[in-house]
């Protein structure tokens, strides 16, 4: 561990201090933050901190409690979820049922204080947004890390102004497109306007600003990534996947460097489906990828010809 000696200078302090014990100055530093001689084990004196849950309980009872603590931050409510709600139940903490008119009066005093969580615009702006996000999360059954992330990059947008301009439902898709780039969950841009209340124009337009605003360190998409996706939606074998692999790792990437990672995906399919003898059409492997029939023939050309490939018989070599 290095710190600071009285001299400003970095010292270590493994190295500073000795073993009471047998006088060695070499010492192994514990899971739990205590630092044990190398030589007789003895743990060094110190104070450590623990930043995890308090889960004493000091009431009767056995088992952990959790009441001294509150739940972790969500980042999907405008407010992390930190503050206190109304929760809807039909019956007092006791578990007798409620009036009618109390129930109606503990309903009006629920809308309220939801109104008084959202305390300005940006709040407002959140609760929209991060529901949205939630929602098209859902429906396209993304991990929690990748909407998580989804819903940082949202709030950096918001915290930087650069929400203004431009539709909420925009924004949120262009983050969960970053989202999925930056987590290797390969996903069109057409895939998530489906889901989305904006097209693939503005998703694309919104997510090359968002990128360059935010300073967004993501990589060029590649097309093994949609290979695996492809493959099962079309229904192919395990082989004509391999193949369709192989293919592009011959080919190399500086080959296809200014061309769409989908068609070239769908077009090593639909070569390795030749070459397996199973086949699929152009028009069944464009509509997977999302890509046109015409795409689909240019990269298949590009690919015969990198290759040395007959494209009337690519089983014959030219």
């Amino acid at each position: 561990m290095m710190v600071q000696n009285e001299n400003d200078e970095t010292v270590d302090v493994q190295q500073e201090i000795s073993c009471s014990d047998c006088g060695c100055k070499k010492f192994n530093e514990e899971s739990d933050g205590y630092f044990s001689c190398q030589d007789c084990g003895l743990v060094r004196e110190n104070m450590v901190f623990d930043y995890g849950p308090d889960w004493r309980k000091f009431s009767d009872g056995q088992g952990q409690d959790s009441e001294r603590h509150g739940p972790a931050k969500d980042i999907f409510q405008h407010d992390y979820g930190i503050t206190t709600e109304i929760a809807p139940s039909r019956k007092d903490g006791t578990g007798v049922s409620l009036s009618s008119a109390s129930n109606s009066r503990w309903n009006r005093l629920r809308r309220l204080d939801n109104k008084g969580r959202i305390r300005n615009a940006t709040e407002r702006n959140l609760v929209t947004a991060l529901s949205e996000l939630k929602r098209i999360a859902s429906s396209m059954s993304f991990p929690k890390p990748v909407a998580q992330d989804a819903a940082f990059i949202y709030r950096k947008a918001v915290e930087q102004k650069l929400i203004r301009g431009r539709s909420i439902e925009g924004v949120v898709a262009a983050s969960l497109y970053a989202a999925c780039r930056m987590h290797n969950n390969p996903r069109t841009l057409d895939d998530i306007g489906k889901h989305s209340r904006t097209g693939r124009k503005e998703i694309g337009r919104t997510y090359r600003f968002l990128r360059r605003q935010l300073n967004l360190q993501i990589g060029l998409a590649s097309p093994q990534e949609y290979i695996p996706r492809f493959c099962d939606q079309l229904g192919v074998s395990l082989s004509v996947q391999s193949e369709a692999q192989r293919i592009l790792e011959d080919v190399g990437s500086e080959a296809m460097v200014s061309r769409g990672p989908t068609g070239i995906a769908a077009a090593s399919i639909y070569l390795s489906g030749m070459l397996q003898d199973n086949t699929r059409t152009q028009r069944e492997v464009a509509t997977v990828a999302g890509v046109t029939e015409v795409t689909i023939r240019n990269r298949f050309k590009e690919l015969c010809e990198v290759l040395g490939l007959n494209p009337d018989n690519p089983k014959e070599k030219i």
